[in-house]
């Protein structure tokens, strides 16, 4: 699939880390610099903007390693591009720590999977049909 980019950053485009990644990185676009601290959630721009055709999203997930070493997260996670968004790509990072933690220019910040999704029609009725599930929900199958 083709998607045209802007790339207004000094980083490189998106780009798959390894021959099976589903996520492409994406790279923190900065002059300085930013100082995250814990519990604070800053707004961290990528110099990237999209043109996704119709149909299809962009899904801004958080990096694993980020989380897991640094504590580090997405606010609105998984944050959705839609098709007709044509602003700066940017990413809403939080810092769950407790620890300072600095983000540089090229960075590699979050993970972005394109996706495809289907418009819903909505069909209202009074009955749905049974399943053996029903309306179990929150731990309806027991501990763990």
């Amino acid at each position: 699939m083709n998607i045209r980019i802007i790339n207004r950053s000094k980083n490189g485009l998106p780009a798959y880390e390894t021959i099976h990644s589903a996520g492409m990185d994406l790279r923190a676009d900065l002059e300085s610099a930013v100082l995250l601290n814990p519990m604070e959630r800053k707004l961290i721009p990528t110099g990237l903007h999209i043109e996704l055709p119709e149909g299809f999203e962009a899904q801004i997930r958080p990096r694993s390693g980020l989380a897991y070493k640094h504590g580090i997260s997405i606010v609105n996670s998984p944050g959705t591009i839609d098709a007709d968004y044509r602003g700066e790509i940017k990413v809403l990072l939080i810092n769950l720590s407790t620890e300072p933690f600095e983000i540089n220019s090229g960075d590699r910040i979050a993970q972005m999977i394109v996706s495809k999704h289907e418009k819903v029609e909505w069909q209202q009725v009074e009955i749905l049909n049974e399943t053996t599930r029903g309306a179990g929900g929150y731990g309806h199958t027991g501990v763990g």
